[in-house]
């Protein structure tokens, strides 16, 4: 009996009720202590993509339940060596009391493009203004867009066009045939609207 009582493990504490379902065993969570270094590393590499800010070493020994700080310093100069030898663009760095991910030194002519792209991609308050009358009044001429204003707007309208925000969409009738200009699909794209019909209207429009 005692044989038998062992194999079946010890009686449950009360009976089930006649048709009722055996409690589902709760599946046990791995031990902090039993994960492996390489799963250290890893999760340390998606914490600390994660997070915009440094991470501090007691920061990500409670965020992985509870390791002990030597062997996530440890972890952490390991993946630092595993990047610096993988021939990619990143690094782990110490940085402000944590750590944080950096594109490495070689990087920075190519990193600095994308800065340009963001100062390129700004439009001017003169630029808005123009850009707004050929949204509206499209297809138009730079003379009307001039007469409007009250100012010129030949540099203006060719750096719109360069930015592909304006391009040309014709000749007008007009004496001369001067050219037309109408909006791109790169300013739908970049206000946000699907088409024209998107524009604010006379009533949308905020009047101080």
């Amino acid at each position: 009996m005692a044989s038998i009582a062992t194999e079946l493990g010890p009686p449950s504490a009360e009976p089930l009720a006649p048709g009722a379902e055996p409690a589902a065993e709760p599946t046990p969570a791995l031990p902090a202590a039993e994960l492996s270094d390489l799963e250290v590393e890893r999760e340390l590499a998606a914490l600390v993509f994660a997070s915009s800010d440094p991470l501090s070493t007691a920061r990500l020994a409670g965020l992985l339940g509870g390791q002990s700080e030597a062997r996530i310093e440890t972890a952490l100069q390991a993946l630092a060596l595993r990047l610096s030898t993988a021939s990619l663009p990143w690094e782990l760095r110490q940085i402000a009391g944590g750590w944080q991910f950096f594109t490495t030194p070689d990087m920075a002519e190519t990193v600095a493009r994308l800065s340009k792209i963001k100062r390129d991609e700004k439009v001017s308050p003169a630029g808005l203004e123009t850009l707004a009358i050929v949204a509206y009044r499209q297809p138009v001429t730079k003379g009307e867009i001039e007469a409007i204003r009250g100012v010129q707007v030949g540099p203006i309208l060719r750096t719109l066009v360069d930015r592909g925000l304006v391009k040309v969409a014709g000749r007008s009738d007009d004496p001369g045939h001067p050219l037309l200009y109408g909006t791109t699909r790169k300013f739908l794209d970049s206000f946000g609207m699907a088409s024209l019909d998107d524009l604010p209207r006379d009533g949308e429009l905020v009047r101080d």
